[in-house]
């Protein structure tokens, strides 16, 4: 196995290093955690607990991964984090695993870049292409879909959940779900239209774009209950897998949604 151990790093016996992986002074990984290969580990990191990490993660400096959830409710019982390929944490970020209130485990996708001072608590799925600015921060048991961007400062309250596409504006701060596509901002958190850059980069051609545009008006700009407007949006005929999603989503809604 090839391995770059600076030695004065501690790994606990037990645990699992894949080939070409790099641990910096003073890291310390814990005897029930797996890194995968080409993975990267710089000084002063801490990976504890049941955590597993897929293949070429970047964690930097004074990360902690896998710690005990900040949870009144844990009691010490055995509970996981897994994590998937080509991450890459910034300075100062804490990923706490999860508590028997949930399932007993936080994961995080694949492919997603967490800036500085984020935070992930415990019970929390993230899922792929994220882009988490400079101290955004998730309560427990927060759900977040694909290719979301939260801006620096934005707090995500326990059990809300983001949908796909979405973007969160600087200081914006989530107590209900966030449709996916939408883009929101502000404290509480309202809706300031469909996120059509993101959805643009992304490679959404213009027609589900513009479906997108005519059910973000039919639910936030006709007058409708949110009942009512689902109603109208389910008669439609031949609509985008898109609308179709956001439709799912805001019926399958258990805490509502921004408005």
């Amino acid at each position: 196995m090839s391995v770059n151990i600076h030695p004065s790093a501690v790994i606990e016996p037990g645990a699992e290093l894949g080939e070409n992986v790099t641990v910096g002074a003073y890291a310390v990984i814990g005897p029930d955690v797996k890194i995968g290969d080409g993975s990267k580990i710089a000084p002063h990191v801490l990976i504890e607990g049941d955590t597993h990490l897929g293949a070429n993660n970047q964690v930097f400096s004074f990360t902690a991964i896998g710690g005990e959830p900040q949870s009144v409710s844990y009691k010490g019982e055995p509970t996981m984090t897994r994590i998937g390929d080509n991450n890459v944490f910034r300075e100062n970020i804490t990923v706490n695993r999860g508590t028997m209130d949930d399932e007993g485990i936080t994961s995080i996708g694949s492919n997603n870049l967490f800036m500085a001072y984020v935070h992930i608590a415990h019970d929390c799925r993230l899922g792929s292409d994220l882009l988490f600015s400079n101290n955004a921060s998730l309560a427990g048991h927060a759900r977040v879909g694909d290719y979301v961007v939260l801006a620096g400062y934005t707090l995500v309250h326990q059990f809300v959940n983001i949908g796909e596409h979405s973007f969160c504006g600087v200081n914006t701060y989530c107590t209900l779900d966030v449709p996916p596509y939408m883009l929101v901002a502000g404290n509480k958190a309202i809706t300031h239209g469909i996120n059509i850059r993101g959805l643009r980069r992304r490679g959404i051609d213009k027609e589900a774009i513009l479906e997108l545009k005519r059910a973000y008006k039919t639910i936030y700009r006709s007058g409708h209950t949110m009942a009512g407007a689902m109603d109208v949006l389910s008669e439609r005929e031949a609509q985008s897998p898109q609308v179709k999603g956001l439709i799912d989503f805001i019926k399958g809604s258990t805490r509502g949604v921004i408005r």
